[in-house]
């Protein structure tokens, strides 16, 4: 495996935008850049319209991409960009294109009036079926949304980063998870936001009074698991701030809450090498969905 940052790129505005996303984050990683184009060829009777001849098809294969990478060059000095043009489906590519890679950043259109994704079908295959981390950066994400507003109050990327966020369950936490989250926040020396919900007690479901003790007893269990699932990270990352919120209710809606104010919020994906069944498990999915800062879905076993 290279060691390269790789964004899928079609030319299409959240792809710019993941692009510009991509090369920030290998600038901060210190790993070269690399554009993926994929072409993927149309029927015949299409090809042969007016409007498809061989001097749009060039632009598509050649100049988007190649004027990408200029672009990305001259506003990222010192960057190494390269681009790479390929045939075929681009979910089927770009699968690929991941196995050779540190991360895949792919670009998801932003729901218009509110916040949030529409997760196309190329980029929910990808997630679903790599076993390589996938960040899924919305149209119109700017260097600015990532950072604190300065002191009169204007958003610019010259503030402090916003703190990452980690969705992490308890009671099978993940260390490739985890650690991709701890190396996020102490890139961008900020805080880590970890998120854990708790179920509510069965009383609820059905309407009766509510106990308070246990309610309080449950809130305290789970607090103490997730600061002892913590602990060794901590101690491994002394300089990164741990903020741990532990709620109960559905952790997709205090992850979604939580990204509002988040550069980044990190969820895990457990790998699913079977065929059948679904790939992307319910908390990721409403996650990428809803939340308005970009979300890297890390796989593991």
């Amino acid at each position: 495996m290279s060691r390269t940052v790789t964004v899928g790129l079609d030319g299409s505005p959240e792809s710019r935008a993941a692009a510009e996303w991509a090369a920030r984050e290998a600038k901060l990683c210190g790993l070269p850049l690399k554009l993926v184009n994929v072409w993927e060829a149309v029927p015949d009777p299409i090809a042969q319209a007016p409007l498809l001849g061989a001097e749009t098809q060039q632009h598509w294969t050649e100049r988007i991409p190649r004027e990408a990478a200029d672009g990305i060059r001259l506003r990222h000095p010192g960057l190494d960009v390269t681009v790479e043009q390929l045939n075929g489906r681009p979910s089927e590519v770009l699968l690929d294109a991941a196995k050779d890679t540190e991360l895949l950043v792919l670009g998801s259109r932003g729901l218009s009036g509110i916040g949030g994704f529409m997760v196309g079908s190329v980029g929910l295959a990808v997630v679903a079926h790599t076993e390589r981390p996938v960040v899924l950066v919305r149209a119109g994400e700017q260097a600015a949304d990532e950072h604190t507003m300065d002191p009169a109050g204007i958003p610019s990327a010259a503030a402090p980063y916003r703190p990452v966020v980690l969705g992490l369950d308890v009671e099978s936490p993940d260390d490739s998870v985890i650690e991709f989250a701890f190396e996020a926040a102490a890139r961008r020396a900020t805080a880590l936001r970890v998120v854990h919900s708790w179920n509510l007690p069965p009383y609820f479901a059905y309407g009766l009074p509510a106990d308070p003790g246990l309610n309080a007893e449950l809130a305290k269990q789970d607090a103490t698991a997730l600061t002892e699932a913590l602990r060794p990270w901590r101690q491994k990352y002394p300089a990164v701030e741990v903020v741990e919120r532990s709620r109960s209710g559905r952790a997709a809606d205090h992850l979604v809450d939580a990204a509002r104010e988040a550069s980044l919020v990190v969820v895990g994906r457990r790998i699913r090498r079977s065929p059948f069944g679904a790939h992307v498990g319910p908390i990721t999915h409403a996650v990428l969905h809803h939340a308005i800062a970009p979300v890297a879905v890390v796989p593991h076993d």
